[in-house]
């Protein structure tokens, strides 16, 4: 269906019995999406495809992600710290209420994070909550939350999706009816086919411009190509196929933007894999890819070679690709004094967007040409977020990180990668204690330096976001600061 301006025709009593027409912007937009996501709970699901759909649009937090990747107040109207930065007061919104018509206030809050970081809890970025000592209600609308230490990252920690606030009366449901305080409703969801949300009425914040919007699912690249063409989209962020970017730019009814996004892209090593837990295998994998063959080759020249896990727009970035440059004799000489002569077997799983596809089919023939066998198997998303994201059950796999500011990961032993490093544990604990932004920056780059060095990952590219969007649809996010498909400030031109 060809979306263009409705035009509505009156007519009736008119001077000399002429018809007039009246044209109105158009209120609803269908956005294609890769993946579908597993559930719709961001508090109980690692998939960046429930962030896409849900982040600001029906769930919103204490604070949020702007597009320029500032941080703005959300459900929190302020706030301030204590003096030794232990004590953090919110104060919220007065008049917010839960898509159910229920009162969201401070008891929510406090529900909300006590759950994030209970002993039980699914939530997939529980990190972020450690922190915490204690959260108390001081009134209905101001909540006290006292952490163990200072955290000069506690401000941004709180926009993550997996921080969203919600409600003990709807929370049980929300995998497949998410209720929250969002400018939009969760309206439908067709398994397999799209995600529908709808304007909230009774929204407490600024009104949004459009009446509803169908999240489409569509990971094959012809399919995508063939719906945007059709007008069966009208947008298409983080589009799959790069190759026929051309296409759209030559093409007035488009608009073609190439942003930058959070996702460090890498080739994931199970450290606790028989091979991969030995360092010079881990270096002789590192030193059998050829980064740009794989930009060229999977993503059509989009994307900047990386050479640890950490964002080449960042500040504080440090280019360590030559630690790992392609050198496929070194490889091999690697594996011999590793114990592998003659190479090994592994295996490769792969989810399914089409960096991981067709990087994967690129990859496993640099790895066989220095002696690794690596055997693809092509995952479903459930079954790589079971497989390999829960069970560890895997030797290599490619997926792209796409949270901000993430390298806290590699403090965490027990995440799918399975690193342990107590030096690397220690500098996470003291970065998140420290202040200075001059000490935090000297931080972040040793904190680089040490994966790259031990190589924990095959590091290849930072996603970018390439987004085709039909040229009359004003406001829509170029780069992506965090994980979502932020539709609180999209309308379409008249």
């Amino acid at each position: 269906m060809q979306h263009w301006l409705r035009t509505t025709m009156l007519s009736g009593a008119i001077a000399l019995g002429t018809v007039l027409s009246v044209h109105a912007a158009q209120t609803d937009i269908t956005i294609g999406m890769q993946l579908e996501p597993p559930n719709l709970d961001p508090t109980g699901g690692a998939a960046a495809a429930i962030d896409e759909v849900v982040y600001a649009n029906v769930f919103e937090g204490l604070t949020r992600y702007q597009a320029d990747g500032s941080i703005a107040p959300a459900l929190a109207e302020s706030w301030e710290i204590s003096d030794d930065g232990m004590v953090y007061t919110f104060h919220l919104h007065a008049g917010v209420k839960f898509h159910d018509g229920s009162d969201m206030n401070a008891d929510d809050v406090k529900f909300s994070l006590d759950r994030a970081r209970a002993e039980d809890s699914t939530n997939a970025q529980k990190a972020l909550f450690a922190g915490i000592a204690s959260v108390d209600v001081v009134d209905p609308l101001t909540v006290k939350i006292t952490l163990s230490g200072p955290n000069g990252s506690f401000v941004t920690n709180m926009a993550w999706g997996d921080a969203v606030i919600v409600a003990p009366e709807s929370i049980a449901n929300a995998a497949t009816n998410p209720v929250g305080t969002g400018p939009f409703v969760f309206s439908e969801w067709v398994k397999g086919d799209s995600i529908t949300i709808t304007k909230n009425p009774n929204y407490w914040g600024n009104a949004v411009a459009l009446d509803k919007a169908t999240f489409k699912f569509i990971s094959d690249p012809t399919a995508a190509f063939a719906a945007m063409m059709a007008g069966d989209l009208d947008a298409f962020p983080g589009y799959p196929s790069p190759e026929t970017l051309p296409q759209f730019d030559a093409d007035p009814r488009f608009t073609v933007v190439g942003g930058n996004t959070e996702g460090e892209t890498i080739l994931s090593t199970n450290n606790k894999d028989e091979h991969f837990s030995k360092l010079k295998v881990r270096e002789a994998l590192a030193h059998a890819i050829n980064r740009q063959e794989i930009i060229d080759g999977a993503m059509f020249g989009y994307g900047k070679p990386i050479g640890t896990h950490f964002a080449p727009h960042h500040p504080d970035y440090v280019d360590l690709t030559g630690n790992s440059n392609y050198d496929p004799e070194l490889a091999k000489k690697l594996l011999a004094e590793a114990g592998y002569p003659d190479g090994f077997k592994t295996t490769l799983k792969l989810p399914p967007p089409s960096y991981a596809r067709r990087g994967g089919e690129i990859i496993a023939a640099q790895l066989r040409a220095v002696g690794i066998d690596a055997e693809i198997s092509n995952l479903e998303w459930a079954q790589w977020l079971e497989q390999v994201f829960k069970g560890k059950d895997y030797g290599l796999t490619i997926v792209s990180h796409t949270e901000p500011m993430d390298i806290g990961i590699y403090a965490r032993p027990e995440y799918y990668f399975q690193y342990d490093n107590p030096a690397f544990q220690k500098l996470m604990t003291d970065l998140n204690a420290e202040s200075n932004p001059a000490k935090r920056s000297a931080m972040l780059k040793e904190a680089q330096t040490i994966i790259s060095n031990d190589y924990v990952n095959g590091y290849l590219f930072q996603l970018a976001r390439t987004s085709v969007i039909n040229s009359k649809i004003k406001g829509m996010w170029e780069n992506s600061p965090t994980q979502a498909t932020d539709l609180t400030g999209v309308s379409w031109s008249d």
